[in-house]
């Protein structure tokens, strides 16, 4: 079947024969943070280093939703229905209330600012979980320069109480992370110290406590190639949907690559969104794509 690359024969039923790739929106410098928001029926991405974020819907199409976005990148819903997101350039996490205002929910951690937290995902018990790299402070373009005070790692917050805590700082570069859908499983992408020739890169998989408030584990869970797993998605049976070189990558609980969808150009992140969450939004460099496929999202909450 053209367009895509099928490993397995579950990967066959994923696919819809009529719904091809759709290129929906390009002129983009690196979109990341896509996130659906069911009840404006429209999806929010990060075009990044232009330091905005865009607003995307079938029936208006294309705008620009905030301007400056103080270089904001992964994005979340939260069980109230807000939006939480990642700052490159405020070295925090913020929340948008309702009637628009922003809240900064975490910028420093034992006294000492965070990097530049890069992805985000909000759990059934309202927690916050994100990562926090290097790579929003190492240049201008995704940020801007600044020195690290702390080491990278990944962090639970309670958003209530504005509790921060460490969940695992063995990393070089954290950077994409989703729950499996019964919230037993972290999957943590590792996309490694890009300063160095060869960095580590592969998906890690850890074990949540029977609390909800920490990681056991850590074992590498599936290696993507070409490219690396930066940004990806879980679906209603806990496949895991990952960015890679080539395109979108689809790998079993298990950790077997299932099949591609090939894209043209390299994939930063995606989202599933759309009616009944069976469409993936997928950034493609500097083009924004999407497909329709016989999957929907893991659960999310009811206003995502």
């Amino acid at each position: 079947m053209d367009g895509f690359d099928i490993r397995d024969p579950r990967f066959a039923g994923f696919i819809l024969g009529n719904a091809p790739l759709e290129e929906i929106a390009s002129g983009f410098r690196w979109i990341e943070g896509p996130v659906w928001m069911g009840d404006w029926n429209c999806l929010l991405f990060q075009d990044l280093p232009r330091n905005r974020t865009m607003r995307w819907s079938e029936s208006e199409g294309l705008s620009v939703w905030r301007s400056p976005s103080n270089y904001a990148n992964g994005q979340a819903r939260d069980r109230q229905g807000r939006l939480v997101a990642c700052s490159h350039r405020g070295r925090c996490v913020t929340r948008t209330e309702h009637a628009g205002s922003v809240t900064i929910l975490a910028d420093r951690h034992a006294g000492r600012r965070l990097n530049a937290p890069n992805d985000i995902v909000v759990k059934s018990d309202g927690s916050i979980w994100f990562t926090d790299p290097l790579y929003g402070i190492l240049t201008d373009y995704e940020g801007g320069r600044q020195v690290s005070e702390q080491r990278p790692a990944v962090y639970r917050l309670d958003p209530d109480r504005r509790e921060l805590s460490v969940v695992a700082d063995d990393f070089d570069g954290p950077n994409g992370l989703a729950f499996s859908p019964d919230e037993r499983l972290l999957y943590i992408a590792e996309t490694g110290d890009q300063t160095k020739p060869n960095p580590k890169q592969y998906l890690r998989v850890f074990e949540v406590a029977a609390d909800g408030r920490s990681l056991t584990g850590g074992e590498i869970f599936h290696k993507v190639e070409p490219g690396y797993s930066d940004g990806f998605r879980v679906d209603e049976d806990g496949n895991l949907w990952s960015s890679a070189g080539d395109g979108v990558h689809c790998i079993s609980p298990e950790g077997e690559l299932l099949g591609k969808i090939l894209v043209p150009h390299t994939v930063s992140n995606l989202a599933f969104g759309d009616h009944d969450t069976c469409r993936l939004f997928i950034g493609g460099s500097h083009t924004l794509y999407a497909i329709f496929l016989n999957r929907r999202a893991a659960g999310s909450p009811a206003a995502g």
